[in-house]
């Protein structure tokens, strides 16, 4: 059974920094990619950044461009999140997801088959 878990959500002020990380278990688990979705009640679940193992390469939302950066460790299954000059819209629920087979896009939700429980970030202005 493959198990992801978050850590590093919080409450932050404008402008200030986080950094979320997020470990993959499981009996001989290994990801074609890993990253980061972000819900919240009136725009439901959207994707933040991610990383494709395969080549290292990364992919962002227009909104977490220039602010967010994605990184990790496919041999230790980690992925991590640092999340710079944070905004109030940038509050949510951050989602670490994880893909075992190739996927075409990378940035939607119903591609991944594995979840974390979710931290919640919280900006304030």
């Amino acid at each position: 059974q493959v198990q992801l878990v978050e850590s590093g959500g919080g409450l932050v002020q404008a402008g200030g920094s986080l950094r979320l990380s997020c470990v993959a278990s499981g009996d001989t688990f290994t990801s074609y990619a890993m990253g980061w979705f972000r819900q919240t009640p009136d725009k439901g679940r959207e994707f933040v950044a991610a990383v494709r193992w395969s080549g290292g390469a990364t992919y962002y939302a227009d909104s977490a461009k220039g602010r967010f950066t994605v990184s990790g460790n496919s041999a230790e299954n980690t992925v991590y999140l640092q999340m710079n000059s944070l905004k109030p819209e940038d509050t949510a629920i951050y989602y670490c997801n994880a893909e075992r087979f190739t996927i075409p896009t990378i940035q939607r939700a119903d591609e991944y088959d594995y979840w974390g429980q979710g931290t919640q970030v919280t900006v304030s202005s």
